[in-house]
């Protein structure tokens, strides 16, 4: 049985793969599957199974996910509206190491599988206004500068709130300075104990000084530190076991003991006592673990927010004031207030408010930011201009064609984002590790308490206690798990730095690995910027105006860049449009219609003999000299007859030739794949000394050549810019769209170049090598130190060079390898691709 339900409450995608997991797991449903976008839930079930069941589900999984029969939708008023906190975040976190996909929290707050602090996603609003509030009564707040309608005095620009990041920081170091106020005397009683003639015995006896000890250590466990024994606790109950339950049984171990030797001294032998009597406590090493930890932590919270500083940055760029023009006056309005359509005025020096097309004027535009070139461009009359650029030293005018998430620099920030949370197919090498990491040092630190406890020198408890709770403390493998979010965190940023949109981490990871490399033609390898030059006829009966009418004619309804090519040509030479109707385009043939009446086909031969239209040889060999050049010739079929053609020109981009030796030296194999005939695609081909080319190809033959490689192993990328390259883009491991082309063709990529030609494919095959050899990196030094500080920890090298590892050093060391990885992922951002 198949039925389909309501779901309310989901918001991304993390909530529709923890719903569609959940309802999976209900006894007696086959297949679960979750529709974010229409709140749909498509449960395949042995037998008919009620909806309380799933609505049980969902309720004892404890989230505020329901699901109702089709055409329902209930507002429940019993549960409590969430707020969310204040600031320049968005109130919606999660873990930076990406535990649970894409799951998302509305409060911030540990991680319920690895214990980490939840991360606060980044408010991608690019255009967020500027309000201003009055000083004496601040629940006034309004979106531009004036009076406080209360008592008359100035507004004042609002301050923003400290996001939850650095909330969380400023929380941490609070914390960390309230602990090392407690610590550091513990710290000085303990090792005052190598001082000959301790002078603080003058002052009190050992058992008092313990007493103190234990005294300042109770607001650095209970406070401080609290939490890292909480998050212990709850990795034990749920048994997602992570580096806090080391650090909670190692430090929780060594103060418990303490606390017990202090009460209860007879229970211990002589072993754990002192020559006073007492027995050996460790609130120094507890204490200071915790002090060391409690600063890793904030260490990484600081070091969280320059990872994702790429999308800050880019945030930045977005202006917050645009110039409309209304009725030939100037007015300053939010860029909020802008709507599709406007016309607005651009300032020199000004940032370029939305996406749109210039309608007056001309001047040069700084597109550096976006693409990552610091030429700046000549734009005029309509030319596209892109949200976020900066204008050059003169005025225009420009109508808005995208506003809001809709713009250029918007989507580029969601992009960036969503990427920079995604995760690759390399973690799940860290994910693996970690799972079984945890209990094997947990029996290491049990197998080291025993083996010193019998074999070790006196006393043999004390040193069994302490390099057991020192394996504990440094095998914490935070480490592990920070190594590969980190780097593609900033790789991520780093890329769209340079006009190279990565859509997710496995593509970054895949590109690393292509060793064939597709490439369309038309927009790819040339401009995409066709012109015509020429317009033949074949039919005496039509003289080349004529054979132009028909051309622009047809083609006034299609959006095709050698269409507009044409229409733009009929405009220039004044040509007079027809009547034109039944338009069909034909993918990877051409167009059909009527114009006049007449049955009208345009394009290549196989649309002339779909038209039922013969090609002579003449026809053939004066089409093929201009396709020796590298023209496109197009043929003009008007009932049936073949009477005129078109010769346009594309010209080869500047990048495309030195980005094609650049990638075969590589050892990438470069394949053009292109709709054009055969002798265009050879003079393209031998001027780019491509020996590897195909002519003629259809969609599906684009398709189909992508699957082939892909069977005999070929790890393929496929960079293209239309519609027809779609399927191939779609099929191929990477693949690449140019910024340049169609919406469809960057939907079906993962990775789009913003500037549109090839040298974007160089850097993006570079930012891909750079940033797994960086994660490859961190979980080397991950692993190697975790391998290496095992057994030095569990006293390794005691019976040969009496050196054992103090569980504070154990603890300082953990605590930066850690940074130390975060570190090495920012290095990134130094790098040149």
């Amino acid at each position: 049985m198949k039925h389909t339900y309501h779901i309310q409450g989901m918001t991304c995608n993390g909530c529709r793969t923890h719903v569609e997991q959940t309802l999976s797991k209900v006894e007696g449903v086959t297949n679960a599957v979750v529709n974010l976008e229409k709140a749909e839930a498509t449960i395949e079930m042995e037998s008919h199974i009620p909806i309380n069941k799933f609505q049980e589900a969902l309720k004892a999984d404890g989230v505020r996910y329901s699901i109702h029969k089709n055409g329902e939708h209930h507002h429940t008023n019993n549960k409590k509206k969430v707020e969310k906190p204040k600031g320049k975040g968005t109130g919606t976190f999660y873990c930076p190491m990406h535990c649970e996909g894409d799951k998302t929290y509305n409060k911030p707050g540990d991680c319920p599988v690895c214990g980490m602090d939840l991360v606060e996603e980044v408010n991608l609003s690019a255009t967020t206004s500027e309000q201003w509030t009055c000083p004496m009564h601040p629940e006034v707040i309004k979106d531009e500068s004036g009076s406080c309608p209360i008592c008359g005095m100035d507004l004042v620009p609002m301050e923003p709130d400290l996001s939850a990041e650095e909330n969380s920081y400023k929380k941490l170091l609070k914390k960390f300075w309230f602990a090392v106020a407690f610590t550091l005397p513990i710290f000085i009683i303990a090792m005052s104990e190598m001082i000959p003639k301790n002078p603080l015995y003058d002052v009190l006896e050992l058992k008092y000084w313990n007493w103190i000890q234990f005294a300042l250590s109770i607001p650095v466990v209970f406070y401080a530190t609290w939490m890292f024994f909480e998050r212990a606790y709850r990795s034990i109950i749920t048994w997602n076991l992570n580096m806090f339950t080391l650090i909670g049984i190692g430090a929780g171990v060594a103060w418990l003991f303490s606390v017990f030797g202090m009460l209860v001294p007879d229970f211990f032998p002589d072993q754990f006592k002192t020559e006073a009597g007492t027995v050996h406590v460790y609130f120094e090493a507890a204490t200071v673990i915790l002090t060391l930890v409690l600063l890793g932590q904030m260490l990484e919270a600081r070091a969280h927010s320059k990872t994702n500083s790429a999308v800050k940055e880019l945030l930045k760029l977005a202006p917050n004031k645009a110039v409309k023009v209304v009725n030939g006056e100037e007015q300053e309005v939010a860029i909020d207030k802008i709507e599709l359509n406007d016309i607005l005025r651009v300032k020199p020096g000004d940032k370029i408010p939305v996406d749109g097309v210039i309608t007056e004027g001309e001047t040069s535009i700084d597109e550096s930011m976006i693409t990552g070139e610091p030429i700046p461009v000549n734009k005029s009359v309509d030319d596209k201009v892109s949200s976020g650029t900066i204008n050059g030293n003169q005025s225009f005018l420009m109508k808005a064609e995208k506003v809001g998430s809709d713009t250029l620099l918007s989507q580029i920030i969601q992009m960036v984002n969503d990427a920079s949370r995604s995760r690759a197919p390399i973690q799940k090498l860290a994910d693996t590790v970690s799972g079984y990491f945890v209990p094997v040092v947990v029996i290491i630190a049990a197998v080291t308490f025993g083996v010193w406890a019998i074999w070790g020198p006196e006393p043999a408890y004390v040193y069994a206690l302490v390099n057991a709770i020192a394996v504990l403390i440094i095998a914490c493998p935070c480490a592990l798990g920070l190594a590969t979010p980190m780097s593609v965190m900033v790789g991520v940023g780093k890329g769209a730095q340079n006009g190279v949109l990565i859509k997710n981490a496995e593509a970054l990871e895949k590109m690393d690995k292509v060793d064939t490399l597709i490439v369309d033609k038309t927009g790819t390898i040339t401009e995409g910027k066709p012109t015509v030059e020429k317009v033949g006829s074949f039919d005496e009966s039509f003289r080349e105006s004529e054979v132009l009418q028909y051309i622009v004619s047809l083609n006034s309804q299609s959006e095709h860049p050698l269409a507009e090519a044409t229409v733009k040509y009929g405009k220039e030479q004044s040509a007079e449009f027809l009547k034109a109707d039944s338009f069909s385009a034909v993918t990877g043939k051409g167009v059909e219609g009527k114009v006049n009446g007449k049955e009208v086909a345009l394009g290549n031969a196989k649309m002339m003999e779909q038209a039922n239209a013969t090609l002579t040889e003449v026809m053939e060999n004066e089409a093929q000299s201009y396709q020796k050049q590298g023209k496109t010739v197009s043929y003009l079929a008007i009932d049936g007859k073949v009477s005129g053609y078109v010769v346009i020109g594309d010209k080869i981009k500047e990048t495309s030739a030195k980005a094609i030796k650049d990638l075969q030296d590589k050892g990438i194999a470069v394949i053009m794949l292109t709709g054009d005939n055969h002798d265009t695609a050879k003079a393209v081909a031998d001027e780019l000394n491509l020996a590897d080319f195909q002519a003629s190809m259809l969609p599906e033959d684009k398709l189909k050549e992508v699957e082939k490689l892909q069977e005999q192993g070929k790890v393929v990328a496929m960079a293209g810019d239309g519609i027809n390259d779609a399927p191939a883009l779609a099929k191929s491991d990477v693949g690449i769209a140019m910024g340049t082309g169609t919406d469809v063709a960057i939907e079906s990529a993962a990775i789009t170049l913003v500037k549109g030609d090839l040298h974007g494919i160089v850097k993006a095959r570079n930012l891909s090598h750079v940033v797994m050899r960086n994660i490859k990196q961190n979980l080397f030094f991950a692993l190697i130190y975790n391998t290496l500080g095992i057994p030095i920890a569990a006293g390794l090298l005691y019976p040969f060079f009496g050196i054992l590892l103090s569980p504070m050093i154990a603890a300082l060391a953990m605590s930066f390898s850690s940074v130390s990885v975060i570190a090495n992922a920012l290095r990134l951002r130094t790098k040149s691709i």
